[in-house]
């Protein structure tokens, strides 16, 4: 079954900006189109822009999604190489959980120190003032 890429972004959930961009940057193989110029997508087409739509919507960036894809349609692939991406792509996950929870501890002792209350004296903006290497190393 073919349809135009109105109906292939109701589909995939992808809007037709977002298939458009990803033809362009190479992630989806150009559509095919009619005499009048309009894009014809397959069930294949929508397909795979649902195998992009599941990956981005789990973080993955777009060159591990053309990877991804490369793998996905490759019926020599080893399963381990998957593995090994999703792993590091895990991995890169924890590091940046890591990294949010300290931002997020660090904020919440200077809400704890704040009075919120009608004074001047603010101990968020005096701790965000403040050339604390332990603060800049841990948020760059």
């Amino acid at each position: 079954m073919t349809m135009n890429i109105g109906a292939a972004a109701a589909a995939s959930g992808i809007s037709r900006k977002m298939i458009r961009y990803y033809e362009e940057t190479g992630l989806l193989a150009p559509a095919p189109r009619t005499n009048a110029g309009y894009r014809i997508y397959t069930d294949s087409s929508v397909q795979q822009l649902s195998f992009i739509k599941r990956a981005r919507d789990l973080g993955f960036s777009l060159e591990r999604i053309k990877t991804l894809l490369d793998l996905w349609q490759n019926t020599d692939r080893h399963s381990a190489d998957v593995k090994a991406l999703a792993q590091q792509y895990m991995a890169e996950l924890d590091q940046d959980i890591m990294h949010l929870q300290s931002m997020r501890q660090q904020l919440a002792e200077l809400v704890n120190q704040c009075q919120g209350d009608g004074q001047p004296a603010c101990p968020i903006l005096d701790g965000l003032a403040q050339a604390n290497p332990t603060v800049l190393a841990s948020t760059t």
